[in-house]
């Protein structure tokens, strides 16, 4: 199976749970708006959602999908099998002792970390402690499920893992169908939520595991113990932790920051959820098929083909989030106003705001989705050290330009501190790799980067004009069908112009499509020589 079908298996899955995903934000955006429930429950879900990331998704990905498929290649299946009951055990004590530690301490961790700004707000305050209290066992399930994810990734069985977390958006979707139907208030709304997420974390675990299970490998569970095995994971998973969960971060630092301004808190989510469609279907697709993809290259000790995988992931990704970005900037406000303004939304009068972050946070998207094909490149060799390092110096940006923009620009300047912070770390992520000479000169590349920014800046300028020209049929008072027709026809018709100009311009060609698309590609061998990649 070539490179690009197995991120179209794994981005399917992805665009079905971001699909979901905004159904379940327009319900939620129309049922709290960005009233002080809606703030509650988003910060109370930034915490159990950034450990998901820390210390399951990114150290996981990181650190297990390496060592899981070295056992795959010296030990077989018996081995594999072996080291994974190792690691559910240690893994299983230690998420235990951590959720009840939190539960415990859970007041304090909201007001000195979580959202320091609600502690003035008589009801705000507690209601996040009650939510964050419910949800936070959410992370036991989740980081198992990871756990079992990699596993099934480094097998190549990728739609499992894909599209578990779509259950979280189909459950939550069902609560707040439940809450209209019944005519619940919001509290009765944020409550039903919470529990909701709980129980998605048991459904999505499940499905995983009986993915895993079907693959051929029944995890028992073992007394936890420190094997090389666990200790050399470990060593991998700590600054893979942080440096997978750096966007997550960046989010829960800009959250407690944002605590400190009404309504600022739920309006960084809502637009959140818009440019995770994006980030989600191209830049978590290249991560999850890459990092087991570009283990087995070097691991055989084929770099021609490791160089070949990381070009044509980076290709991949600009290709497909360059014009996202530039849609995103221009036509921001029609799409939150599209999908977002009905019902308490509207009549808090949060579209501008929502629209301005969401505007910001699309130029950050290219590097967002950049690092993602960027840090296995570090984490198939088995460092972790370094990406965790710039991931340090990336939340030192973030948060000093967040302090500095917040009084200023609200929310706002938070999404231009997480841009800025996000360009910073890919930058450095790509200049170390090309220092070590673990980067490819692809001068094919070289050549169509700068025609696919053309192509994107050309379907910018036009959806400009368009949007204007049509101002009135996307405007507030237009008929929801009249403003989504419009709205998507000014999408398709941008697709469009900017797949022409990139064909026409050269910075795409039907030889890259069928590099990345046939299966030699990637199976049989580099289709570029390594003069070509070495010049």
């Amino acid at each position: 199976m070539s490179l690009v079908k197995k991120f179209a298996t794994v981005a399917s899955g992805t665009l079905m749970s971001r699909a979901l995903g905004f159904g379940r934000e327009m319900l939620m955006a129309a049922a709290l708006g960005t009233g002080p429930v809606a703030d509650a429950f988003n910060a109370a879900f930034q915490f159990p959602n950034t450990f998901r990331r820390l210390f399951a998704e990114g150290a996981f990905n990181a650190a297990f999908v390496p060592l899981f498929a070295k056992e795959i290649e010296t030990h077989g299946t018996d081995g594999a099998k072996r080291f994974s009951e190792e690691v559910f055990g240690v893994l299983f004590t230690a998420l235990l002792a951590l959720t009840i530690a939190m539960e415990l301490a859970m007041p304090l961790i909201v007001r000195y970390l979580v959202a320091p700004g609600f502690a003035d707000t008589p009801g705000k305050f507690e209601t996040t402690v009650t939510l964050a209290t419910i949800m936070f066992p959410y992370l036991i399930c989740m980081s198992l499920a990871a756990m079992m994810a990699g596993m099934l990734n480094s097998l190549r069985r990728y739609f499992a893992a894909a599209i578990a977390p779509a259950f979280l958006n189909i459950i939550l979707i069902s609560v707040l169908g439940y809450a209209w139907y019944h005519g619940l208030d919001a509290h009765a709304v944020g409550f039903g939520l919470s529990w909701g997420v709980l129980a998605a974390g048991v459904v999505q675990l499940a499905i995983v595991w009986v993915a895993v299970r079907n693959a051929g490998i029944s995890i028992g569970f073992r007394r936890p113990k420190m094997t090389p095995n666990v200790k050399r994971l470990l060593i991998l998973a700590l600054p893979a932790a942080i440096t997978g969960g750096i966007t997550q971060i960046n989010q829960l630092i800009g959250t407690a920051i944002a605590s400190a301004q009404d309504s600022a808190v739920s309006s960084l989510a809502y637009a959140d959820r818009v440019y995770q469609l994006p980030l989600g279907v191209v830049g978590v697709a290249v991560a999850i098929v890459l990092l087991p993809e570009l283990s087995r290259a070097l691991k055989s000790g084929n770099l021609i083909e490791a160089a070949n995988l990381q070009n044509r992931s980076v290709e991949f990704t600009l290709f497909m989030t360059l014009p996202a970005a530039a849609a995103l900037w221009v036509m921001a406000e029609p799409i939150v106003r599209l999908v977002y303004e009905r019902g308490a939304f509207a009549t808090n009068h949060s579209t501008p705001v929502v629209a301005a972050i969401l505007a910001i946070f699309g130029l950050g998207l290219p590097a967002f989705v950049l690092i993602k094909a960027f840090t296995p490149g570090y984490f198939a060799r088995e460092d972790t050290r370094t990406p965790m390092i710039f991931a340090a110096i990336s939340v030192a940006v973030n948060v000093a330009t967040a302090l500095t923009l917040f009084p200023r620009m609200g929310a706002p300047g938070i999404a231009v501190a997480s841009a800025v912070a996000g360009w910073v770390n890919a930058l450095m992520l790509l200049a170390v790799l090309i220092r070590r000479g673990h980067w490819g000169r692809d001068v094919p590349l070289l050549r169509r980067i700068p025609r696919l920014v053309l192509s994107a800046v050309v379907m910018g300028v036009a959806l400009y004009f368009a949007e204007h020209w049509l101002a009135t049929m996307i405007g507030p008072g237009s008929p929801l069908v009249v403003k989504a027709t419009t709205v998507l026809a000014l999408v398709a018709g941008g697709a469009l112009l900017y797949f022409v100009t990139a064909f026409a311009t050269g910075g795409a060609d039907f030889g890259m499509i069928r590099r990345n698309v046939g299966r030699r590609g990637i199976e049989a061998g580099p289709p570029v020589a390594k003069s070509e990649l070495d010049e």
